[in-house]
This record gives structure tokens, C-alpha cells and sequence, in this order.
């Protein structure tokens, strides 16, 4: 194991080092994460389209408790593949945008498909560029990890390193919630 995050990852993931785990299968979004393009915005798409199937079938109640649930064990796998790639948040690892994209959704639907289309891209654009306090989130993470040379991680360390991967992904779904009831406010 190494004695730091680096700034290139261990091992060049690809499908059968991901399918080698339950945690990578799940920290890679089921594949979408090993996109060679864009893997947050894949992932995204991915969270989107598992909503719509499961919005068929669940309420916003079990919706909210499936992305509550999912942030929770995320933290946990987030912290623990990205230990294992030695990166302190390799944009393969798209849980934190797959959760995220889940909560922003449960807290708006149901809404037009142009609205829903209008929330990931302001999700991503904010996922992305980071402006303001997402950013600030961002960089007090990336800063904590740099300063964390214990290795291996204790649970602690690794359920924190995981929250601080899903952190600025929340902060983007929650700037974004803000923006999509501005619109529907003026819609109205």
C-alpha cells in the first residue's frame, strides 16, 4: 500500500479489475465510471436513467432512503477504492455523482423532462467547474488528504476520505435543487 494519495492511480482500472470487487463495481457506477470520456457525466446519465426505471416503482419516501442509504455505504466505498488506487479522487469513482444526482431528483420530482434535462446539466456544470463553496469543499478535502500519510487507513480515515469524495457532489445537487425551484417559481 502506498504512504500517500498520488496524483496517478496504482492500477489502470478497467472491467475486470472493477468486476474483481463489490466495492469497485459499485464506487465505478456499475461501469459507467470506466467511461474513457467524461465518466462523472456518464455516471450521471446512469443515476438518471436507474431513477426514471425505479421512479415506476418507488415513492420519493423510498427514494430518499435509497440515496440516504447509498451516501451512507458510499462514504465507505468511495473511501476505500480510492485507497486502493492511491488518487484522492480518481474521476472513475462516480458514486458521489450517482447518490448525489439520486437526492437531487427525489427532492424535485415529478417535473417535466426538459426540467429534469435543465437539472443535470446545471448538476453537471456545477460538479465540474466547482464555483464557490463547492469548490471550497473541494479543496478542504483534497487538503485533508494530502496531509494524511497513515497508510493503511483506519475506518475512520477511510469513511472520511469517501465523504469527502461525495461532499462537493452534494453541494452541487443542493446549489442545483436551488436553482431548478427558481425555475419552476418563475415557470408559475
Amino acid at each position: 500500500m502506498n504512504t500517500h494519495m498520488n496524483q496517478t492511480p496504482l492500477v489502470k482500472p478497467s472491467l475486470k479489475w472493477m468486476l474483481g470487487s463489490a466495492s469497485r463495481t459499485i464506487a465505478f457506477g456499475f461501469g459507467s465510471g470506466l467511461s474513457p470520456i467524461a465518466p462523472g457525466t456518464i455516471g450521471t446519465l446512469w443515476a438518471w436513467m436507474i431513477f426514471l426505471l425505479g421512479n415506476e416503482f418507488l415513492s420519493t419516501k423510498n427514494w430518499f432512503w435509497i440515496a440516504g442509504s447509498a451516501t451512507l455505504f458510499g462514504c465507505w466505498v468511495c473511501g476505500q477504492v480510492s485507497e486502493e488506487l492511491g488518487k484522492k479522487d480518481f474521476g472513475g469513482i462516480v458514486w458521489d455523482e450517482i447518490v448525489a444526482f439520486w437526492l437531487l431528483l427525489a427532492l424535485t420530482m415529478p417535473m417535466a423532462i426538459w426540467l429534469q434535462a435543465l437539472a443535470f446539466g446545471v448538476f453537471r456544470f456545477f460538479d465540474a467547474v466547482k464555483p464557490g463553496p463547492i469548490g471550497l469543499i473541494d479543496q478542504h478535502f483534497k487538503h485533508l488528504a494530502e496531509n494524511n500519510n497513515q497508510t493503511p487507513s483506519n475506518i475512520e480515515q477511510t469513511l472520511w476520505r469517501g465523504f469527502g469524495i461525495i461532499a462537493d457532489d452534494l453541494a452541487a445537487a443542493f446549489l442545483t435543487y436551488l436553482v431548478i425551484v427558481a425555475v419552476q417559481v418563475a415557470i408559475k
